[in-house]
């Protein structure tokens, strides 16, 4: 599978060394935390186990995450920009949140079962007529209450723009199911962005090789915005082009430019 591919230019020793220590940090302590995760998850008690575990993750990935604003922690739906790998445990272990993701992730090996026990929700994004399902999906996990996230962008930009949001998603929103307030969130990796961004023609196992033998730290402000609630705009467009204009503002701040 191509998530798996190894890059081919020429791996040098200590990179090796760096990705098997990463590797061996992250796996030790996901031996304590799953199983109690699960036990939390089958007694039906809130785990804190999963938001632990990739704090730690985002750590020994590199991130030092600098956190503005104040989040919801409750009847919340997040809708953040999206560069790479590291966004999931950097976002995850500051809110705990399940993520959207596409449905090619279930069948990763390792990462698709992992991805499912922190209730990830899968969507095909390309099969438009599963959208009513997607909806669904989605509705059912905000009126258990999670915490939800959504990259509206679909895929990866360098962090010094945004794309076009996909506003199909934001129907779960148009009315919401349940009292909810969405929460835009700006990832903000700064000079860095580009050099940690999931760009181009390379695979998911290529920059996941980056993100494995990136040297140093590097820091991310997570910024959370505005909150605001959806009942009261018109329809899903009018919802998902407040959160993207809340986004670039932000982004337009940090960059000193104007992003559009």
């Amino acid at each position: 599978m191509a998530i798996l591919s190894i890059p081919r230019t020429r791996i040098e020793p200590q990179d090796v060394l760096l990705a098997g220590a990463r590797l061996v940090l992250i796996g030790l302590p996901l031996m304590v935390f799953l199983p109690l995760h699960m036990i939390w998850q089958a007694v039906k008690l809130p785990s804190p186990w999963a938001m632990l575990y990739l704090r730690i993750v985002s750590r020994i990935l590199g991130a030092r995450v600098k956190v503005h604003g104040t989040r919801l922690r409750h009847d919340v739906f997040f809708v953040a920009n999206h560069l790479s790998w590291h966004d999931i445990p950097i976002l995850g272990g500051v809110t705990g949140t399940a993520f959207v993701a596409q449905d090619g992730v279930r069948k990763w090996p390792v990462i698709g079962w992992l991805a499912a026990q922190n209730k990830t929700i899968f969507v095909n994004r390309a099969g438009k007529h599963q959208v009513s399902d997607q909806i669904n999906v989605i509705r059912d996990a905000i009126a258990e209450n999670w915490s939800v996230t959504l990259f509206p962008e679909g895929t990866t930009s360098d962090g010094l723009g945004l794309l076009p949001f996909k506003p199909s998603l934001f129907e779960t929103l148009a009315p919401p199911p349940k009292p909810i307030m969405i929460q835009p969130v700006l990832l903000d990796f700064g000079v860095e962005g580009r050099d940690i961004a999931w760009l181009g023609e390379e695979t998911g196992g290529q920059s996941a090789w980056r993100a494995f033998t990136r040297r140093g730290s590097y820091e991310v402000g997570v910024h959370f915005l505005e909150p605001y609630d959806p009942s009261k705009l018109a329809d899903r467009k009018q919802v998902c082009a407040h959160a993207r204009n809340s986004i670039a503002t932000a982004l337009s701040k940090t960059l000193g430019y104007t992003v559009v």
